[in-house]
């Protein structure tokens, strides 16, 4: 996940929480523990991913 990626999720998580902590008597707590869930995932740093080969094709050594 790229740095704009991650900001992005952590905008939209940060924006539902505001959302749901705002309408106190529409908010179940399911909706709260949801929008508290995703606010923590939203700041878990994520492993970037490195592309993989796709399977049956052969890679090509440096230099090769």
């Amino acid at each position: 996940m790229t740095a704009e990626e991650q900001t992005t999720r952590m905008k939209k998580a940060i924006t539902q929480a505001i959302k749901v902590m705002g309408d106190r008597f529409g908010s179940t707590e399911k909706d709260v523990e949801k929008t508290i869930d995703e606010l923590k995932a939203s700041m878990q740093p994520q492993p970037v991913a490195v592309p993989q080969p796709a399977q049956g094709q052969a890679t090509v050594a440096a230099g090769a």
